[in-house]
């Protein structure tokens, strides 16, 4: 049968997301119908999954797998002891978080959002780049991202962040492109781009205007 593919865990390439590791399960299989990644930690007492970060827009429903190792969770302050094999299901929006009890542990973790179709955001791309981002290295991540989104055209939130490291750093045409381009694929950038700072250099644009309104 056509379509199919198949990818042993260690041939995925493996990414960093403020101090937690992860392998683009989803990305790297051309998953469209829902979210899936391969959180792992090499040494126990390192965390596995982060709390979410209080600004995630997303809603999504998770289950975790623990596929080998051993994990301890907190789930809205309820600590629950997951060896390998345990499924931990979590609501939307739930407070989580992961640490490894055990060296060499691995947890699956697949999500989509109740009542809608799965829309991915393209946050497996984007979360490498974030680290220069935090530091200020705008004109590299636009570098990168100009590449990224070349490659990848069908997420908003990479247009959106390139628009960002476009508009800090004075490429004010690119950064109304790119942030029209975000816009047109999720309304929810045309509610960010009315607050976030980061688009301050061009917000007395004409074209700017034009797009939040």
């Amino acid at each position: 049968m056509a379509g199919w593919k198949a990818a042993h865990l260690d041939e995925i390439e493996e990414f960093e997301d403020v101090g937690c590791h992860y392998r683009p399960v989803r990305l790297h299989l051309g998953l469209s119908a829902f979210g899936a990644s391969v959180w792992t930690a090499q040494s126990a007492g390192d965390p596995v999954i982060n709390e979410h970060d209080p600004g995630d827009p997303t809603v999504d429903q998770e289950l975790f797998l623990v596929i080998r190792g051993h994990a301890a969770f907190e789930v809205a302050g309820d600590r629950v002891d997951a060896p390998a094999g345990t499924f931990v299901a979590v609501p939307p929006g739930t407070q989580r978080r992961a640490t490894a009890e055990a060296p060499d542990t691995a947890i699956l973790l697949i999500e989509g959002t109740p009542g809608t179709a799965y829309a991915p955001r393209g946050w497996e791309l984007w979360a490498p780049l974030a680290p220069m981002y935090g530091a200020g290295r705008y004109a590299e991540v636009a570098d990168a991202l100009r590449s990224t989104v070349e490659a990848h055209p069908e997420y908003g939130m990479l247009f959106f962040n390139l628009a960002c490291c476009e508009s800090l750093t004075g490429k004010r045409t690119e950064a109304l492109m790119h942030l029209r381009r975000a816009i047109e694929l999720s309304e929810e950038f045309r509610d960010n781009a009315r607050i976030d700072e980061d688009l301050d250099a061009i917000r007395d644009e004409p074209g700017f205007r034009e797009l939040v309104h």
